[in-house]
């Protein structure tokens, strides 16, 4: 029974580490995912001159979860008659955070993005998507590097401590 109690501990300190692992993995890859529907939100302001609830839902059709969820709820509640768009772009960024491995500060340069969003002429508007590209960016390489560092280790870590506390029990 004993031996039954300590594997199972072994098995949810490796599960643990390898859900920081993939954490640490998939963070890139969310931001990448909001780089891109910003760009394709800049097209759609640009280009197309659409509405901001159709630009919503026409970035949720290009890309995948979880960002897709998020521009595609913010693109219903738009049309659904919420026009704050302010305070509906930070619900719906602490919604998405929930389900995505962003961190706090890419958190943070969506909600300063959202303040500006709808608030500004065309050109004015492209400046502000293309200052919050270069801030995602700077996050992209530091997650990229925190992925390089740490991924294995979150793995090995995981495994190492669940011994280390069963060894240190038995």
């Amino acid at each position: 029974m004993q031996w039954i109690g300590a594997l199972l501990f072994i098995g949810t300190t490796t599960w643990i580490g390898f859900e920081w692992s993939n954490k640490l993995n998939n963070r890139p890859k969310h931001i990448r995912q909001v780089k891109n529907a910003l760009q394709i939100l800049e097209a759609e302001i640009l280009y197309s001159q659409a509405p901001l609830q159709d630009a919503f839902i026409t970035i949720a059709k290009q890309i995948p979860q979880p960002s897709k969820s998020f521009f595609h709820a913010l693109g219903l509640s738009m049309k659904n008659g919420n026009t704050e768009l302010p305070g509906l772009w930070d619900k719906n960024v602490n919604d998405f955070l929930r389900v995505s491995c962003l961190g706090n500060n890419e958190s943070e340069i969506l909600k300063q993005f959202g303040r500006t969003l709808g608030q500004h002429d065309f050109y004015q508007q492209q400046k502000y998507i293309q200052l919050t590209l270069s801030h995602l960016d700077r996050e992209l390489e530091e997650a990229r590097d925190n992925q390089y560092k740490y991924s294995k280790m979150a793995k090995g870590l995981g495994v190492l401590c669940g011994l280390f506390i069963v060894l240190l029990l038995i």
